[in-house]
């Protein structure tokens, strides 16, 4: 990490720290997606994986037009994230099925929820430097996130945990 001096720099560190939760994120999410058995599910794990590569091209552009070097620093706290969403879904995993599916969506949302904070934080900090281009990119980033957070929930809360309840 390089030395943070000003929110300027505090903006850039922040964009290469969810470069790298991006990329971890999406490795999870490829492991994970092919032992799901909902197929709405396994839709929307690869789908969600197309918008992370989006984010991820967006976060290389922005630190780019700020002249910076484009490169990414490596995200603790995905790290431990992506730990939990293997141990939960693949080491000590329920059976295939509705809980599996259950568990997978629990730890796509703990790794999504982290994501919106993190793309959060970054747009109120370009709103503050006043980089409303970069603002209104990052705000509609936000905004795909939730819309993927609702449709895993509403599987969640319709079909997944109603039929693991039954298992």
């Amino acid at each position: 990490m390089s030395q943070i001096d000003n929110l300027s720099d505090l903006y850039i560190d922040e964009l290469k720290d969810l470069w790298s939760a991006n990329d971890q994120m999406a490795k999870v999410l490829k492991k994970i997606s092919a032992s799901a058995s909902h197929p709405k599910l396994k839709q929307v794990l690869e789908k969600s994986q197309q918008g992370i590569a989006s984010h991820t091209d967006l976060l290389k552009a922005l630190i780019a037009n700020q002249g910076e070097e484009v490169a990414k620093e490596h995200c603790k706290g995905m790290e431990g994230l992506a730990a939990e969403a293997i141990k939960h879904t693949l080491e000590d995993a329920p059976a295939q099925g509705p809980v599996r599916d259950a568990a997978i969506i629990a730890q796509y949302q703990r790794m999504t929820h982290y994501g919106i904070t993190g793309f959060g934080t970054a747009a109120a900090f370009s709103q503050a430097l006043k980089l409303d281009d970069d603002n209104r990119q990052l705000k509609a980033a936000v905004k795909d996130m939730y819309r993927a957070d609702e449709l895993v929930s509403e599987l969640a809360e319709a079909a997944v945990n109603q039929q693991a309840a039954q298992e």
